[in-house]
């Protein structure tokens, strides 16, 4: 990933501004990201990594497409707010194709692009410490928190669990707090 200072270019492809109020935010004297090397550059052809906010529309797809393969390689995609992750509200409607993966898709298709590291940032809009955060994933300052993990339990305990329970039930029956059976008769 990137090692020094990253330069994000910022594209809004159709969204309320909810999520570009907070993209902005960050870049505030509070938050101050460019203290971290994060800095909002101008042109897609200067930026380490592009951020998207809002769904993508119909109208704005080209200049989407423009603007991605504009940043050199190796990027960063930065997939801000619910809609820029998967649509949002607006997934099914007759002007979006929705998220940032509906654009991979027509990528790898027409173009025969493959898609690059993608750091997604849900919220309606996302807090400006989830954008830091998913910023920080990006450049590899830190790790993600969520990490795949499947527990097989062993069958030895599923059976424990089982003869334990049993002998539980056995001994509530004998107590007067017990529910007896209920039996449901049709009249």
């Amino acid at each position: 990933m990137i090692k020094k200072s990253l330069w994000v270019f910022h594209l809004n492809s159709g969204s309320c501004n909810g999520c570009d109020i907070e993209v902005l935010n960050i870049f505030a004297p509070r938050n101050d990201v460019e203290r971290l090397g994060i800095k909002l550059v101008g042109s897609p052809r200067h930026a380490d990594a592009i951020a998207f906010t809002g769904p993508i529309t119909r109208e704005c797809l080209p200049k989407v497409i423009d603007a991605f393969t504009a940043v050199p390689d190796p990027k960063v995609v930065l997939a801000i707010g619910a809609c820029a992750c998967g649509g949002g509200i607006w997934y099914d409607t007759y002007s979006v194709i929705g998220g940032v993966k509906e654009l991979y898709k027509i990528l790898r298709e027409k173009y025969n692009i493959e898609p690059p590291a993608t750091v997604f940032i849900p919220g309606c809009p996302p807090k400006p410490e989830a954008i830091i955060y998913g910023v920080a994933v990006a450049r590899g300052m830190l790790e993600k928190k969520q990490r795949k993990q499947v527990y097989i339990e062993p069958e030895e305990s599923v059976a424990e669990e089982k003869a334990r329970l049993e002998s539980l039930l056995i001994e509530a029956e004998k107590t007067r707090h017990f529910l007896p059976k209920l039996e449901v008769r049709r009249i």
